[in-house]
């Protein structure tokens, strides 16, 4: 099993009848219907399933195209601005501003403008993403720009084990769009009792990491006050992205690479792996994950 994938179509279960099988809710935002062939033992049927949207997001900076992503087509004001501070091409939402949100036959075209001084380096480091939702970093012209040294994330306060499992908990609750596709992933924010206090979906878990730093940057939250749950391995890219916002301890449902580990210890980012309800492993900086309070009785605070 591919530890990584977004959860199974909960919407087809394999006793359930073909009526089951037509969403109510397939126009939400990021779905789409496609007429699906289903097989069920000998029986075969015809239905409308809810599919994610893919398209292609072509972000320009100053009238300049920059890159081009294939992402789902929501939340696409947080995903300019969080692909913008987590590549580096801005240092605030102040300094960036979304001028146009276009959407043609071809995809969908974001215009935005920066201060002439970030254009200016922004062209020295100019790179072409044709962009796929599995690698953010394809079309990057040379290696120091995929391996750009990673800031370093001061201190912050601890989160216990319980807050952690808290915002797994809820993050698994709060998928509308994977409830209703079974195709996307998720990144989530929880604050320090692990409330999870928004989430963002996309087809690519570079997206959604994206839209969620958007997010945060867009209604001003301290990124050190909380911490984020994504549901994809732990890549260089997503730790990268992570330490570039300011986030200082990010959990993936599944494993983290080489790299990552090496950017998160080399960031004083923590980096957990494996999260689930019984159990993780912290691969940096563990001081910042805490055994959960024990009150008088011996038993741990809930």
């Amino acid at each position: 099993m591919n530890r990584s994938s977004p959860t199974p179509h909960p919407s087809h279960p394999a006793d359930s009848s073909d009526d089951a099988h037509a969403p109510a809710a397939a126009t939400a935002a990021g779905a789409v219907q496609r007429k699906v062939q289903r097989r069920r033992g000998e029986r075969v049927a015809e239905a409308l399933d809810a599919i994610a949207a893919e398209v292609p997001v072509a972000l320009a900076y100053n009238g300049a195209p920059f890159a081009v992503m294939m992402a789902t087509p929501n939340d696409l004001a947080d995903f300019a601005l969080g692909f913008s501070l987590s590549e580096g091409i801005v240092a605030n939402a102040q300094e960036l501003q979304v001028d146009a949100i276009d959407t043609s036959l071809e995809g969908i075209a974001i215009a935005l403008s920066i201060p002439e001084s970030r254009a200016a380096a922004l062209e020295q480091r100019r790179r072409n993403l044709q962009g796929r939702s599995g690698c953010g970093v394809c079309g990057t012209e040379s290696i120091e720009a995929v391996l750009r040294p990673p800031p370093r994330l001061p201190g912050s306060a601890p989160i216990h084990v319980h807050a952690l499992q808290r915002a797994l908990r809820e993050l698994r609750q709060q998928q509308p769009l994977n409830a209703l596709t079974g195709a996307t992933h998720a990144a989530g924010w929880a604050d320090r009792n692990g409330r999870m206090v928004f989430v963002r979906e996309d087809v690519g878990r570079h997206n959604a990491l994206d839209k969620l730093i958007g997010a945060l940057s867009t209604r001003a939250i301290d990124p050190l006050s909380g911490f984020a749950v994504v549901t994809s391995r732990a890549s260089f890219e997503m730790a990268m992205k992570a330490a570039q916002a300011g986030i200082p301890l990010l959990a993936a449902i599944s494993a983290p690479t080489a790299l990552a580990i090496a950017l998160a210890d080399s960031a004083h980012l923590t980096l957990i792996g494996f999260a689930r309800d019984d159990g993780h492993a912290v691969y940096t900086h563990a001081y910042r994950l805490i055994d959960d309070p024990v009150d008088a009785s011996g038993e741990a605070a809930a």
